[in-house]
């Protein structure tokens, strides 16, 4: 069973209030502006799933004390499915070091294709294992599945590379999501803009 990412991203307003006007709203809905299943981002962001690539950066928080009204009641529709809530604010992610070297080597298939302009470009992870066993002869699970231990660097298969940040959560998957957090920061801070999630599965 897979495990899929869910929440909203929130909002307040930071200036010319008091503190006790400052109530978090939820904004817009993840599902909106995202629908991938990327256990590297999820593990790298929130530490679900891949826990070993990097450290993540708001691993298991839990909900915010001051969550937002929708944000609560969509989550506790999920009951006892939801699991690894966490938040993390635009602010921490503009001071993310994006270029940071995965822990561990990754050892999957690596498919590249040539863009227009020549030069290759990343298109998956383990993502044609069918067609890579057929060309490979392999059938061994575990070989089709961490191929980097069984190939050298250099072969027909790029392997041994260390992910990057920003290669685990890669922006056109995540784009939108950064795109709404980072213009409702314009209006309310960067302080004032988080992003509140929960995973099932």
């Amino acid at each position: 069973m897979g495990t899929d990412i869910h929440g909203f991203i929130e909002c307040r307003w930071d200036r010319w209030l008091d503190e006790d006007d400052r109530s978090w709203h939820g904004a817009i809905d993840l599902a909106h502006l995202y629908n991938g299943r990327s256990y590297v981002a999820f593990g790298s962001l929130f530490g679900v799933r891949d826990t070993t690539s990097f450290h993540p950066l708001a691993d298991h928080r839990g909900l915010p004390p001051d969550v937002s009204r929708e944000t609560l009641a969509d989550f506790e529709c999920w009951g006892s499915d939801a699991s690894g809530a966490s938040w993390i604010t635009w602010a921490e992610l503009e001071a993310a070091d994006w270029d940071e070297i995965a822990n561990e080597v990754d050892d999957r298939v690596h498919e590249y294709r040539r863009s227009p302009g020549g030069t290759w470009e990343t298109h998956g992870r383990n993502s044609s294992l069918t067609r890579f066993a057929e060309l490979s002869g392999h059938t061994d699970h575990q070989t089709l599945h961490h191929a980097g231990r069984t190939y050298a660097e250099g072969t027909e298969w790029p392997d041994g590379d260390r992910l990057r940040r920003k290669d685990a959560v890669p922006g056109r998957d995540w784009a939108a999501v950064w795109s709404v957090m980072r213009t409702l920061a314009n209006l309310h801070g960067d302080e004032g803009v988080r992003l509140v999630v929960w995973f099932d599965g």
